[in-house]
């Protein structure tokens, strides 16, 4: 099963050629290949949500941070001033959401947390990849913290 098959309608790549190339890769490899994020070694995996103003299918590679089988997704963007557009996709869509962490893609829940389980998931984010810490400090802006669940 592919992300397609989980969340119906036309894909959109990524403007982005090595996330339209990574996210490619992938996929195509069951997560065997393309599976960190560029010469760093670290694991990534694959976000797919609904673009909330085309309604197409979006597709992202962001680091890995798991614990218990949930994945938390974080809005860093670099600690650039702004959201990265897949933050509002899934504010507007969290029920349309798709996870590839290895072979196979799965239907998800995101839900946005705050407060001791957004500090509890940041401290995770950090100990994964440990930029995030400096990305808080370059923005003035709160980085969202979405935990991602499987549906059903």
């Amino acid at each position: 099963m592919t992300a397609h098959q989980i969340l119906e309608g036309e894909y959109q790549p990524s403007s982005a050629k090595w996330v339209r190339d990574q996210v490619e890769l992938y996929e195509r490899t069951g997560g065997r290949e393309g599976d960190t994020l560029m010469d760093t070694g670290m694991p990534v995996i694959i976000l797919t949500s609904r673009g909330r103003k085309s309604g197409k299918v979006r597709k992202v590679a962001l680091m890995k941070v798991e614990h218990d089988g949930e994945h938390a997704v974080i809005g860093s963007q670099g600690g650039a001033p702004e959201h990265p557009d897949w933050v509002h996709n899934l504010r507007a869509a969290p029920d349309e959401v798709a996870l590839q962490d290895g072979p196979e893609p799965f239907a998800a829940h995101a839900r946005e947390v705050e407060g001791d389980e957004r500090a509890l998931w940041w401290d995770r984010a950090v100990a994964a990849y440990p930029p995030y810490a400096d990305y808080q400090k370059k923005t003035e802006r709160h980085i969202p913290v979405f935990v991602i669940s499987r549906s059903g």
